[in-house]
């Protein structure tokens, strides 16, 4: 070291790996429109050759999980299991509620003319979002209110080096701002795709956001142009028969 130049002070932060993943494709309705109850939904063909796509890069990339978290709805579970089957690992997986997606109302209580804002107003909206609704129910104060408490205590655990955590877009959106800002902040514009990747860095005090909404099989979206709630919202009116 040069002469002139003063010692470090302090070391580098030590930081730990956390995965963030949305949880793979899955059909919330049936061919006759009605919808399938979220929380035992299945991951669909597609959903499972994502889950699978993203153990195999895992393993590619030589990650090793020692924390395993999903909310416990059906399809994180699954997503989770496929993950870690398709990297060779045997991984418990914890299942926090908290961390369940944003809960939606009932739609048939939605008149024709707000359906699109129902289904597509919260992930467009840039402020004051906290205030609205999810399809009629869940307003996104409420989710924050209940996942980011269980995403500080996540953080807090000194016990794990890298964790995966296999959610849903709402919710991610949300951990993804908290981990942005250092505070509430609902990311709405924020696209989480089926079986996306986030990578967070985190420290002691700090977080590293590394990458976001990285998709196993399509890494440059390329066959994307519609949001995923757009997608949704297509479904039910195709199966429905509604006026768009």
């Amino acid at each position: 070291m040069p002469a002139d130049r003063p010692a470090p002070t302090a070391a580098f932060p030590a930081r730990r790996r956390l995965y963030l993943m949305r949880h793979g494709s899955v059909d919330y309705f049936r061919p006759d429109g009605t919808p399938v109850p979220p929380h035992t939904v299945p991951l669909n063909e597609a959903g499972r050759a994502q889950a699978d796509a993203a153990g195999a890069v895992f393993a590619a990339a030589g990650a090793r999980f020692d924390r395993v978290v999903v909310s416990g709805l059906a399809r994180t579970v699954e997503t989770a299991q496929r993950v870690l089957a398709a990297a060779g690992q045997d991984v418990a997986i914890a299942r926090d509620p908290r961390l369940e997606e944003i809960r939606s109302g009932r739609l048939d209580a939605i008149a024709p003319d707000q359906l699109r804002a129902a289904f597509t107003g919260v992930f467009s909206a840039a402020a004051n979002v906290e205030s609205l609704q999810f399809l009629g129910g869940e307003t996104v104060g409420a989710m924050m209110d209940r996942c980011l408490p269980a995403f500080d205590e996540l953080l807090a655990d000194p016990s794990w080096t890298c964790a995966l955590c296999v959610l849903h877009g709402g919710i991610n959106r949300a951990l993804l701002g908290h981990a942005l800002t250092g505070g509430r902040a609902f990311l709405g514009r924020l696209e989480q795709s089926p079986a996306c990747i986030n990578v967070l860095d985190v420290g002691d005090g700090d977080i590293v956001v590394r990458g976001t909404n990285l998709a196993p099989t399509q890494w440059l979206h390329q066959r994307e142009r519609l949001t995923t709630m757009e997608k949704l919202l297509a479904q039910y009116l195709r199966a429905g028969e509604l006026p768009v």
